[in-house]
């Protein structure tokens, strides 16, 4: 459903071509001259780009060369989908009137697949101490978040210059354990409870995008992952293989918009660390 648009590949040719482009910006790390070679190609992805991301703009750069356009020109199959289905809820006004013999045509074309998409979710403070708790779990241990964050300084990465190193939960653990070794080795208690609240913190921000996102997506069904999980699996299952029961979903369901108690609640949440 979230298929990729149908870029070219890039040549050798091409690839040795960009790569001489960049290499002289890339040593003197002149991020900024170097999506200014995408945007005036014409590709205004570049101001979406992470900083140093040098891979996804050499990308850009190898498909302007390939295909003579930048990669915005490309549709991505699920936008597409994505307005067909919206055009589907207002398919009583879709029709249009054959000019030869009267009969109505629908104007929509059909989808090569009738995709049936669910959504588990649980109320949102449940879902935050979930994720507080999850964020403590990954530092203990030898080999926990920390651990990794360590190794990655040891090999010379530094916080938020790679794509790993910009992950939330790395960025944090890196920074924080680079701190660390600054001053010798020494933390306090309140340096690591700071780190850990901001790991809690930009754990909880992505995750409330992702609801964010999902709320936006007429195609999936809304579930409580808090009921039973053996009634969810036979709901779903039968919707799949048999037909999709209205009543049961309505006993399953989920508001997927935020009541005035669950903002009171959100906004009295605290980390309990």
């Amino acid at each position: 459903m979230y298929g990729k648009p149908d870029m070219p590949e890039a040549s050798p040719e091409i690839t040795s071509k960009v790569l001489s482009e960049l290499r002289l910006l890339k040593r003197n790390e002149d991020w900024d001259t170097a999506v200014g070679l995408l945007l005036k190609l014409g590709d205004s992805t570049a101001l979406n780009l992470n900083r140093n991301d040098w891979y996804r703009l050499q990308r850009g750069l190898e498909i302007i060369e390939a295909a003579g356009v930048p990669r915005s020109s490309f549709p991505v199959p699920y936008n597409s989908f994505k307005e067909q289905e919206a055009s589907r809820i207002k398919a009583s006004s879709c029709y249009n009137v054959h000019p030869e013999d009267g009969t109505t045509k629908s104007s929509l074309t059909e989808l090569d697949y009738d995709f049936l998409c669910f959504f588990l979710s649980v109320q949102r403070t449940d879902l935050y101490k979930k994720i507080d708790q999850r964020c403590e779990e990954m530092l203990t241990g030898s080999n926990g978040l920390l651990a990794e964050a360590s190794w990655l300084l040891d090999m010379g990465i530094l916080p938020n210059t790679t794509i790993t190193s910009r992950a939330i939960g790395y960025r944090q653990a890196m920074e924080y354990l680079l701190n660390c070794r600054r001053a010798g080795g020494v933390s306090s208690v309140e340096e690591f409870f700071a780190f850990l609240s901001e790991f809690q913190r930009a754990s909880r921000n992505f995750a409330k995008r992702q609801l964010t996102w999902f709320r936006n997506e007429p195609l999936y069904h809304w579930l409580d992952a808090s009921q039973p999980l053996e009634k969810l699996v036979n709901f779903i299952t039968d919707a799949y293989y048999e037909s999709f029961d209205s009543s049961t979903y309505e006993a399953l369901k989920i508001n997927k918009t935020t009541s005035r108690k669950e903002i009171k609640g959100l906004q009295q949440y605290r980390t309990q660390n």
